[in-house]
């Protein structure tokens, strides 16, 4: 590997406990940034592969939870020889604190990046207080 490049690997899920996959497909953990703002907190996620259909993103309780389904694509009338780059879907979960509205979470996927705003309530947001003089 050159100086200066890093070196990108998927990473596959951790099943819970006794949890078993329906699915013969593998199941990668998406590499996620989560950015605090002012008002919200952001999670963005590297997904190759999904589309707004095949992407899903559920809340229960406070669970937060993105999957995203991937179909191996090999053209018509061709057969794959090798495969150096793992095909599965992606699927990770995320509690969520009492300070995120649950009402107002928004969810937009653009090339194969997940984005999720998460906004903060109004009692939590930072506010700036005005000062006056006496």
């Amino acid at each position: 590997m050159k100086a200066g490049t890093k070196e990108l690997q998927k990473k596959e899920a951790r099943v819970k406990g006794d949890v078993e996959r329906t699915k013969e497909k593998r199941l990668y953990c998406p590499a996620v940034d989560i950015i605090e703002r002012r008002d919200d907190i952001v999670l963005i996620a590297d997904m190759p592969g999904v589309d707004e259909k095949s992407v899903e993103v559920t809340l229960e309780k406070d669970v937060l939870t993105i999957y995203g389904e991937v179909e191996p694509e090999i053209p018509e009338n061709h057969r794959l020889v090798s495969s150096e780059y793992g095909v599965g879907d992606y699927q990770r979960s995320f509690t969520l604190s009492d300070e995120i509205d649950r009402n107002k979470i928004k969810a937009t996927v653009k090339n194969g990046v997940l984005r999720v705003v998460l906004p903060k309530v109004e009692a939590v947001r930072t506010r700036k207080i005005p000062v006056k003089a006496a």
